[in-house]
């Protein structure tokens, strides 16, 4: 069975919007003086370990964008070779940058994906994807990367007419850079 983890970079007012610097917001990039050798080599070891890159349609949008084709070291050359899987409602047809839209419901297609045996499914952004795969209850581990910055408005993570979970802390360590990177888990799924 295959476990599927979101990972995010998150500003301590839980704005995940943008932190790379695609273009999304005015603030963009908030995030990029913190992606230390670091965090870069835990975002590596994640994808390494991962059969499948699920996320929406405008994160794929935006990273495709940004990455796709681009070779330069082992985390962007790993991210081109993954195999992505786009939850989208308008997106149609073969997808650029190895990717494949989600046909039909997308709780019922990861939950069969889960289902089979091979490599974890990683989660980046996409906090509407996020959301519908909490109330499939769908989500294994949650990588919260909490930096040290507070950006004042932004999608959010976690919003406030979203879905509920009772998690428990895995691990909690605390970076050169300020970030403090926490995991949990679903109780009885670490």
């Amino acid at each position: 069975m295959r476990k599927l983890s979101v990972s995010t970079l998150v500003s301590l007012d839980g704005i995940i919007q943008d932190p790379g610097g695609f273009g999304e917001t005015e603030y963009g990039g908030w995030a990029n003086t913190y992606f230390t050798d670091y965090a870069q080599a835990q975002a590596l070891r994640h994808l390494q370990a991962s059969d499948y890159f699920l996320i929406g349609r405008r994160t794929y949008e935006l990273l495709n964008q940004a990455w796709g084709g681009i070779k330069d070291g082992a985390y962007l050359q790993r991210m081109n070779e993954i195999r992505k899987l786009v939850a989208s409602t308008t997106l149609t047809g073969p997808l650029e940058w190895n990717a494949t839209v989600i046909a039909g419901d997308v709780g019922t297609a990861v939950a069969t994906l889960k289902q089979e045996s091979g490599g974890d499914i990683e989660v980046y952004g996409s906090a509407t994807l996020v959301q519908t795969l909490m109330r499939h209850d769908l989500i294994d581990e949650y990588r919260v990367a909490v930096h040290p910055i507070i950006l004042g408005h932004g999608t959010r993570l976690f919003p406030q007419s979203g879905g509920s979970a009772t998690l428990e802390l895995a691990s909690a360590r605390t970076l050169d850079s300020g970030v403090v990177n926490l995991t949990y888990v679903r109780p009885g799924r670490g």
